[in-house]
């Protein structure tokens, strides 16, 4: 009677245990008698990435003993029911043991287990690849996986566990590894983006993140880029391992809050890991393994307020070709104003659409570019804390025809005009030039990174001082612009010395400063392609706006 009385109570107290978890099971149409392993929400929360490990239908399936884990994926309706799992392209599924870490805020670029040449695997690493659609019947499809360069990274990370997660700007990554051999214990590491496409050797993280004796894996960092998630074994958990949450303090990457358990409604006695939230921030998907359909099944659960990340904005809509008004390809850029110093950055495939979640707190631009195209650009002012929302922007691009002697826009409006072809119109007939006009110059050069100007710019110069001696209250806005190559903040600095080199030496010709406002605007706006010389040449070049005259 004593024993009967003891497993009852046991039995209950388990029963109360678990009902403190707030877990909801995907279902069977995501999850299956094998084990689902390390889920990946898309930032918008309607696409979830995941392992299914030993599934008859994986690539290298084979009815031994051994491990052979394939990604597969589902989608959620407007009802809130998720897909049939299907499983992910061959080109993400290569190797026996394939897995993506990370998805980008709009779904376009993956980031991937595997490092790959000529799209086939080779070694251990990290790979992104891109998302591409076949017009002709809308299928979409992914490219070959290109290899993410880590300086030292294969030199330090020796054992058989790792992973990565990369932030939602794209510039810095957090991995885990073991810099020793037969080791279990894994520890947190961080890498930044460097300009030339490469990434620094990863850097330990320090200030009470990593443990000497303990493992930590699966880092996972929100949208707002401050807050972020991993598993642990540490002490203070409830069970083998526990999903714990911190904030970061400064730019560094090194400071981070004190490590918070996520506590009881989130983390049980067993195993809990890769825990992945959508930019909303108020469920996360995690693997668990009580009353699972099989060995471990992927679980919504929702996040304690106090736990969740800081508040953001998801921005989506299309980018359009302005003359055919038809989607197109493209790049987004999101800088901070003022200062542009450059947040992120999107790819808009073949349907031109796309997809960016932006911090509260901060004031935005919005940039698209594409080769032979003006940019765009749309401010977007998140100054002020509200909650979660998504707003609709589409974005138009005019298509550029440079002849040598006028650009026009998609209409036939000549937008710019070159100043060597029409200087006896302007300076014959005062009357003809017209507010508005943007005229660009060929001949004002500088050395290479530097903003001095070169003599031989002098003489391109002083038709400007010609033309407004001719229109002796004219007022002009010079604009200095460079080629795609080097960084974004490092263009925009370049061209704004630059503008401000040119200015001065009209200033010094005796015009009043109220007549000539110096801008430098980097690669902003492209008049022809960076993808050849000549096409970066004629992209570096000073222009001048007629604002008054």
């Amino acid at each position: 009677m004593k024993k009967y009385f003891l497993l009852t109570f046991l039995t209950l107290i388990n029963a109360i245990a678990f009902a403190q978890n707030s877990f909801e099971n995907l279902g069977a149409l995501v999850n299956s008698k094998n084990a689902e392993l390390r889920p990946t929400i898309s930032a918008d929360g309607r696409t979830l990435y995941y392992i299914v490990s030993n599934d008859e239908n994986n690539v290298l399936f084979k009815s031994d003993k051994k491990i052979y884990q394939d990604v597969w994926y589902s989608t959620i309706d407007n009802k809130g029911v998720w897909s049939k799992s299907k499983k992910c392209d061959s080109v993400i599924n290569q190797t026996n043991r394939n897995a993506i870490f990370w998805c980008s805020a709009d779904g376009n670029r993956l980031l991937i287990r595997g490092t790959y040449q000529n799209g086939k695997y080779y070694k251990n690493g990290f790979s992104f690849i891109n998302k591409k659609i076949f017009s002709s019947n809308n299928e979409v499809t992914w490219t070959s996986p290109e290899e993410v360069k880590i300086k030292g990274y294969e030199n330090l990370s020796v054992d058989q566990y790792s992973g990565v997660f990369m932030t939602n700007d794209g510039k810095t990554m957090v991995l885990y590894f073991s810099e020793e051999k037969n080791s279990l214990l894994n520890d947190l590491y961080v890498s930044h983006l460097e300009s030339d496409g490469s990434w620094t050797m990863p850097k330990k993280i320090k200030n009470g993140i990593n443990t000497d004796d303990y493992d930590e894996i699966s880092p996972f960092v929100a949208v707002d880029g401050l807050t972020m998630y991993f598993s642990s074994d540490r002490p203070g958990g409830f069970g083998k391992y526990d999903i714990w949450m911190t904030k970061r303090l400064d730019e560094t990457w090194m400071n981070w809050s004190e490590p918070q358990n996520m506590g009881e409604t989130i983390n049980t006695n067993e195993w809990d890991a890769y825990f992945s939230i959508d930019a909303k921030g108020e469920y996360g998907y995690m693997v668990n393994s009580k009353n699972s359909l099989g060995e471990s099944d992927i679980v919504k659960v929702k996040i304690p307020e106090s736990l969740r990340p800081n508040n953001v904005m998801m921005v989506y809509g299309k980018i359009y070709n302005a003359l055919s008004k038809l989607p197109m390809n493209g790049k987004l850029f999101y800088d901070l104003v003022p200062g542009e110093k450059s947040e992120g950055n999107a790819i808009a495939f073949v349907d031109g659409s796309f997809k960016v979640a932006l911090p509260y707190g901060k004031k935005y631009s919005i940039r698209a570019m594409a080769d032979n195209y003006l940019s765009v650009i749309d401010t977007l002012d998140l100054t002020k804390f509200e909650p979660y929302k998504e707003i609709h922007r589409d974005l138009y691009l005019n298509p550029v025809f440079p002849d040598g002697i006028y650009i026009k826009d998609s209409a036939g409006n000549i937008v710019r005009k070159n100043i060597d072809s029409i200087k006896k119109e302007i300076f014959e007939n005062p009357d003809a030039v017209k507010e508005g006009e943007i005229y660009t110059t060929n001949n004002i050069l500088f050395d290479f990174g530097k903003s001095i100007l070169r003599a031989d710019s002098y003489k391109e110069l002083d038709k400007i001082v010609k033309m407004m001696k001719a229109n002796n209250t004219m007022q002009i806005e010079l604009s200095a612009h460079t080629d795609n190559i080097g960084g974004y903040c490092e263009n925009l600095k370049l061209s704004t010395d630059r503008a401000n080199a040119a200015k001065q030496y009209l200033l010094s010709k005796g015009f009043d400063e109220s007549r000539v406002i110096a801008k430098g605007l980097g690669e902003t706006t492209p008049i022809t392609s960076n993808k050849t010389e000549q096409g970066r040449q004629l992209n570096r070049r000073i222009e001048f706006r007629i604002l008054k005259k």
